[in-house]
């Protein structure tokens, strides 16, 4: 499989550092970055090629792997799946508008393509995914990271934000793609809390579900990434995880 990548800063370093070609049979081939310096950096690093122009890519590549901004999504993905090429959304919140999403739908089962959506930085999105349509009556997120990795300077815990996913993307588009994502496998508007807390060092989320199924809870304390406080290990290594999905024979949950 040859894979592009679009947005060449700390996800797709982890991703690109961690995958061996020999090993898993992925080829991640071109990089594209608005910042050129930066796709050339990460492209010399695996023998990669940093094209200038996005279009480039397109006819060499069987899979195209965005780690860059919800607007990326925009911008770019129609043209990835107009192409019947499939591709991998790490800035999830894109999807939270519901015309685009659909949009978006619509286009890869034209052009027989596939969107994959990784879990990214939290845990027990499978069991959500299973209850979705048995009796899900409720879920909620609550996040809570540091002062640092949301670009703030207090030194008190601060409820930033209190409402519905689809609002909380569009106020922190970079640091709460969990929402969107658990929003997307439930499919309903989940609700949402974003704490500041100078006592922490990670980014928790907690995940509570409930329905007839009965209830059931997650947490996730992250490590955020050295080169990007506001982006977690975990949602690189979910990727990483996905893309050596590909080419298993036997694969385990969903």
């Amino acid at each position: 499989m040859k894979v592009g990548i679009i947005g060449c800063g700390a996800i797709a370093n982890i991703i690109t550092t961690s995958i061996v070609p020999e090993e898993n049979g992925i080829d991640i081939a071109y990089f594209f970055d608005k910042d050129i310096e930066r796709a050339e950096n990460l492209a010399s690093r695996v023998g990669g090629v940093a094209v200038l122009k996005f279009e480039d890519m397109l006819d060499d590549v069987d899979l195209i792997l965005e780690c860059a901004a919800p607007v990326s999504v925009k911008e770019y993905a129609p043209k990835i799946l107009g192409h019947g090429i499939d591709m991998i959304v790490m800035s999830i919140g894109a999807l939270m508008d519901n015309k685009f999403y659909r949009e978006l739908e619509s286009l890869a089962k034209k052009q027989n393509a596939r969107i994959h959506l990784p879990s990214g930085a939290i845990v027990g999105l499978d069991g959500i995914k299973a209850v979705a349509k048995f009796g899900l009556k409720e879920v909620t997120l609550t996040t809570r990271k540091s002062p640092k990795s949301l670009g703030k300077d207090i030194d008190c815990e601060e409820i930033l934000f209190e409402g519905k996913a689809s609002e909380a993307v569009k106020e922190f588009p970079l640091n709460i793609n969990v929402a969107a994502t658990i929003s997307i496998a439930c499919q309903r508007d989940i609700d949402v809390k974003i704490i500041v807390d100078p006592n922490v060092d990670r980014n928790v989320h907690e995940i509570t579900a409930r329905g007839d199924f009965g209830e059931f809870k997650t947490l996730t304390e992250n490590l955020p990434c050295e080169a990007n406080p506001k982006t977690s290990m975990l949602a690189a290594l979910s990727a990483i995880r996905l893309l050596k999905s590909f080419n298993e024979t036997i694969s385990v949950g969903m």
